[in-house]
């Protein structure tokens, strides 16, 4: 559908009594994984908030049945299952939630192919505070997704965002995971500029090097874990920065719509430059020279700047250097569609890297990278997320490393 047609699907699933729950679709989300229990992932919590009905522990996986419309994919309705498994309150092990009922493949939600949407369930709540219908819009395109983003922020693979307008000031501040780890900062701990003026997405990331340091950490684990450090530091600090506004509250509602749209900003500024950054500290701490053994947003040619080039852009430049010992990496936190923008950067180098932490792939949607000469470099912690024909195919960042120093051992001379 048009993107006239996602900007009047928001506003007419806008408004009192209705809650969105947003997410990037998985591979465990869809059928691409083959998985037994294909439906969407809901947190419990939230599964509690948008049918309170459902918390009941004495129950036997107590549930609520709605109707579903998914709007982006016309003709799609049924009738949808909210459950809890909770026989863990009768001595098993098994306490989750999930949607069902969707329909196997028939789902846009269920189809691999819609492996890395962003999906927006558009929840409205009846007299007795429970969901009684849901409106789904699946993006086809990150363009569409964009258009989501605008609105209430980026939501990044593995999380999830509730949003709804009537409770805007709470959901500026409500976390996708657990609110407070050991990398969260109160006030009083946060260095007193910070709190004068913003920190640099590169400033939190130094922080981060602080508290979560290399020694002893695998490669792959390494970066997943200071990405969710980094990401609670920068909400601890956006916390202690805009929490008092909003507290004090506004002279008009322009006035708190521009703040909103600073600090959502400011979040996509930061979501968009983080896995980027984190990638180069890495490179650094793994004994890799910046601008000998490989150069950050170099230019490949006039106009193009692929985020990394192997070993730099002087070597890449030098028709003398062979074509099979360069290496080009971009970085984009998804790939659903967003891959095909890396196929006309470094037009010297015939397969291009893609660091990524999209939670999975379809079949068709790896064939066609594949086809096009991308090779997808996944964290290790992910690549259980793909497909099993898929993932002997995915190169760890580890590895990817590896395959640098090779290179860089290859191209020096042997002694005399």
């Amino acid at each position: 559908m048009a993107i006239a047609d996602l900007g009047d699907w928001m506003d007419d699933n806008t408004g009192p009594h209705i809650i969105w729950y947003v997410k990037r679709l998985s591979a465990n989300d869809t059928l691409a994984n083959g998985s037994h229990q294909a439906g969407p992932y809901v947190p419990k919590t939230v599964l509690f908030d948008i049918f309170p009905s459902l918390n009941k522990p004495a129950a036997k996986d107590p549930d609520a049945w709605f109707d579903l419309h998914i709007d982006s994919h016309s003709g799609d309705t049924r009738k949808v299952r909210a459950v809890w498994y909770n026989n863990k309150y009768r001595g098993k092990t098994r306490d989750e939630a999930r949607l069902t009922n969707f329909g196997g493949k028939e789902s846009a939600l269920l189809d691999p192919e819609s492996t890395g949407a962003l999906a927006v369930f558009s929840f409205h709540r009846d007299s007795t505070d429970n969901a009684s219908v849901c409106h789904v819009w699946v993006c086809d395109t990150e363009v569409e997704a964009d258009l989501v983003e605008e609105r209430i922020g980026p939501v990044d693979p593995g999380e999830w965002k509730l949003w709804s307008v009537d409770r805007q000031e709470r959901d500026l501040f409500l976390d996708a995971k657990p609110a407070r780890s050991s990398c969260w900062m109160g006030p009083d701990e946060i260095p007193p500029g910070w709190l004068v003026k913003f920190p640099s997405t590169m400033e939190i990331i130094q922080h981060t090097l602080l508290m979560r340091p290399s020694h002893g950490i695998q490669v792959d684990k390494r970066l997943m874990k200071r990405r969710e450090c980094e990401f609670e530091i920068f909400r601890s600090v956006e916390q202690a920065v805009e929490l008092p506004q909003l507290r004090k509250g506004f002279s008009s509602v322009e006035d708190f719509v521009s703040r909103a749209q600073t600090i959502l900003q400011r979040r996509k500024s930061r979501s968009g430059r983080s896995l980027e950054l984190h990638a180069k500290e890495i490179f650094v701490e793994e004994r890799l020279l910046e601008g000998v053994d490989f150069q950050h947003q170099p230019e490949s040619e006039p106009g193009k700047s692929p985020d990394f080039l192997f070993p730099n852009e002087s070597s890449y430049k030098d028709m003398g250097f062979s074509p099979e010992n360069l290496r080009m990496l971009a970085v984009k936190t998804t790939c659903k569609d967003r891959w095909r923008q890396i196929l006309n950067e470094a037009n010297r180098i015939d397969q291009k890297h893609l660091l990524t932490l999209q939670a999975g792939v379809s079949e068709g949607q790896f064939r066609e990278m594949s086809e096009a000469n991308v090779r997808l470099v996944v964290p290790e912690p992910l690549v259980s997320d793909y497909p099993k024909s898929v993932r002997p195919h995915l190169q760890t960042l580890e590895s990817f490393i590896g395959d640098i120093r090779l290179l860089n051992i290859s191209r020096k001379p042997l002694a005399k």
